[in-house]
């Protein structure tokens, strides 16, 4: 039987927060494989994702608030079992997407892994964990949609998309991070946004999403898909003002970078950018 602190340290929810690169991914497809988009969402929402989210939390052994949940029950070994056959799961299906895809969700696996395995723990490390954070949720997984949903399976893939998406996850990814400063020092962890403090950390994720809206310009412009940008940057208007608000809220007072302005953030900027990736696919695909 499949015990409760199993069901909720998978974090099966927290996919919603990773859902904009696969949507922006598919949008940008000229000629999708329905079947395989399909395949590819329940591999990687419904395996890889919460399988990342559980060994993460089998690894830290958390006591504070984590990502999605507040009050975290401790892991037992059954977790650790349970992510292992997801993620074998996830490689056994992507075969039927392609050797191809399998590689990179291999990658995507390993570098995962080696995130919170704490013979590596590359999160400990501010640079080196977002960089991983950035190039596996980002560009890797834009990578794997592009190729796995395309009618041609293909494998030239637009650059300007794969940076688009890096840059989005880590416009957001360190304020993730804002309110576990004491909690991920005490376990040996320096975080990018402890290395930037309070106010480094909503300049630079300002500087990196503005970054990222360049980059998402450029892949629209580019492709003439000018009503479809503008489209989008509405939906980001509700994302920049609530950022504005809370960074106003925090240069007042730090103590208002905490686990539930952290989380309305982050259900927020998913919900606005989910939505609006959708938007853009369904004018692309189903006008």
């Amino acid at each position: 039987m499949i015990q409760k602190s199993t069901v909720q340290l998978l974090r099966i929810h927290f996919s919603f927060f990773l859902m904009p690169v696969y949507l922006f991914a598919l949008s940008q497809l000229i000629h999708i494989n329905w079947t395989r988009a399909v395949l590819v969402f329940i591999i990687l929402h419904l395996l890889v994702y919460p399988a990342s989210n559980g060994y993460n939390s089998y690894m830290d052994r958390d006591e504070t608030p984590i990502g999605g949940v507040e009050n975290p029950m401790q892991p037992t070994r059954q977790l650790f079992v349970i992510t292992l056959l997801m993620d074998l799961t996830a490689l056994a299906a992507s075969l039927f997407v392609s050797i191809y895809f399998s590689f990179g969700l291999l990658l995507y696996i390993l570098a995962s892994r080696a995130y919170s395995y704490r013979g590596i723990r590359l999160k400990k490390y501010p640079i080196v964990g977002f960089l991983t954070v950035l190039l596996f949720q980002g560009a890797c997984t834009f990578w794997l949609v592009y190729h796995g949903c395309s009618e041609a399976l293909r494998t030239s893939i637009p650059l300007s998309g794969m940076m688009a998406a890096s840059l989005l996850i880590g416009g957001f990814y360190p304020l993730t991070q804002i309110y576990q400063h004491q909690t991920d020092k005490a376990d040996g962890v320096h975080t990018l946004s402890y290395l930037l403090g309070y106010k480094g950390t909503f300049i630079f994720c300002a500087v990196v999403y503005s970054m990222a809206m360049l980059f998402l310009g450029y892949t629209f412009l580019s492709s003439l898909q000018f009503m479809q940008f503008f489209v989008l940057s509405f939906f980001f208007l509700p994302i920049l003002t609530y950022f504005l608000w809370w960074a106003s809220r925090v240069w007042k007072d730090i103590g208002a970078a905490d686990f539930k302005h952290t989380m309305r953030m982050n259900v927020l900027a998913s919900a606005c950018t989910n939505l609006g990736f959708l938007t853009v696919l369904i004018l692309n695909h189903f006008e």
